[in-house]
């Protein structure tokens, strides 16, 4: 299978410098590999897509220099996610979050564990209804390329999870393993957000027969206070540098001096790739 990245941003704003700092790394991965790397713009939850954002985000990473190889918007296709959810063993359930939240377990990881109320008491066919997944029992470990080994009891941790929300929104954590499968993605570099959502995915992975790709979680960009960027704590976009006449190169440039590398004042992407593959070959080292 030949080696393949990819960069999944949803369309809910502006994509801001932490989110181009992302793109910018998950570009320089597939590059350095050789490998295609594909756009994939998440906007199943249509009441959180903006007006305009795709095409921002579009222009931002052409002016970047972060081309792709390929292009799927989720969607354009519903088919996949429906089919994926009938192979798998779910319950409906109504619980709002608050009910979730006052029933749940003490956790033990950083998220509440739902304690199972619908899984053996579904609500009536009438009722408006979330599909959770029978979460099976046993401990999910996978080695991150640079976060090292990391594990979750999905049962203590998580518990039944939701893959489709009452409204027919189906939920990040099944479209991204049935998009990465479709699309044959070997290679998933992301913000360090994720992380523990990764054995989820895993499992969900295992239970559809699909295949596991390697992952890579990277630091978030912070600000001088050290909080993560992010649209809604009014982080900069990256479309109104572009507008402004900020030079692209600058940007870059910036972007990676955030991670610490020594690089001129404007530099292009592909200058950058050589200092991905040493930093991969530092990881590999440690």
């Amino acid at each position: 299978m030949m080696p393949t990245g990819r960069f999944a941003p949803s369309p809910t704003g502006r994509m801001h410098l932490g989110n181009a700092r992302t793109a910018l790394l998950a570009w320089l991965h597939s590059r350095a590999l050789g490998a295609r790397h594909l756009l994939r713009i998440e906007d199943l939850d249509t009441t959180r897509v903006r007006p305009g954002a795709e095409e921002d985000i579009l222009r931002d990473l052409e002016w970047l220099g972060l081309t792709w190889d390929g292009f799927s918007r989720q969607s354009d296709d519903l088919a996949p996610y429906a089919q994926a959810l009938e192979r798998l063993e779910t319950y409906r359930c109504n619980c709002s979050r608050r009910q979730v939240l006052e029933a749940a377990s003490a956790p033990h990881g950083r998220e509440a564990v739902y304690p199972g109320t619908c899984r053996h008491r579904p609500p009536p066919p009438e009722q408006p209804a979330a599909v959770r997944w029978r979460t099976p029992p046993g401990v999910v470990c996978f080695h991150d390329a640079l976060e090292g080994e990391h594990c979750q009891d999905l049962t203590l941790e998580v518990g039944d999870f939701p893959l489709c929300r009452a409204d027919g929104v189906f939920a990040y954590h099944l479209a991204v393993v049935v998009d990465d499968a479709r699309f044959g993605v070997t290679e998933v570099l992301r913000g360090c957000d994720l992380l523990q959502s990764t054995p989820r995915q895993i499992a969900l992975q295992r239970a559809l027969g699909y295949p596991t790709p390697r992952y890579l979680h990277v630091p978030l960009m912070t600000d001088y206070q050290g909080q993560r960027l992010a649209k809604r704590g009014g982080a900069p976009a990256v479309a109104e540098l572009r507008t402004s006449g900020y030079p692209a190169p600058r940007l870059l440039s910036e972007l990676a001096g955030s991670l610490g590398w020594a690089v001129p004042p404007e530099v292009r992407a592909d200058e950058l790739i050589p200092l991905w593959r040493a930093n991969l070959d530092n990881r590999s080292k440690l």
